[in-house]
């Protein structure tokens, strides 16, 4: 294995299961407005429903209470993340921002040129969920060549 392959990984897909009161209104935002194609759908008895939503490539992203904070004060100027914050990669920052707020989302923070070279703009969405949409300005390649990027064992190994 090279320094930068990454080990094979076990898991095969990560699905955030968000319960909301408001299926419907929750299916249109995220589905219609955000444009999340619906890959399975499933009612059982009682109204029981549930909507599995394709959001492409996923990745868990974690971050300290320092990281949370320093996020919060690029994006939104100060503290405004709750402990799960959803972000979804988008070609267009503030088109679908705009897309968004026109279809229910709460503006949180408008987008936002970051340290890290992406345009993130915050909103509260239907669900209970906080999101960020990000638009990379930059390719990974040219990301991890900046100070303080890269990867943990990076950091350990340099």
């Amino acid at each position: 294995m090279t320094p930068h392959e990454p080990p094979t990984n076990p898991v095969a897909q990560l699905r955030l299961v968000v319960e909301t009161e408001d299926f419907d209104a929750a299916l249109a935002f995220y589905r219609d407005a955000l444009g999340l194609a619906e890959k399975a759908a499933f009612q059982n008895e009682g109204d029981a429903r549930v909507s599995i939503l394709d959001a492409g490539h996923a990745t868990l992203e974690l971050v300290n209470p320092a990281q949370r904070a320093f996020i919060d004060q690029v994006e939104v100027g100060r503290p405004a993340s709750p402990t799960i914050r959803v972000a979804f990669q988008v070609p267009d920052a503030e088109t679908a921002t705009r897309t968004l707020v026109e279809a229910g989302a709460d503006l949180v923070a408008p987008p936002t040129v970051t340290p890290w070279r992406s345009r993130n703009a915050r909103l509260n969405a239907p669900a209970g969920l906080q999101l960020t949409l990000f638009e990379e300005l930059e390719t990974e390649e040219e990301r991890i060549q900046r100070m303080g990027f890269g990867t943990t064992e990076d950091r350990t190994n340099g």
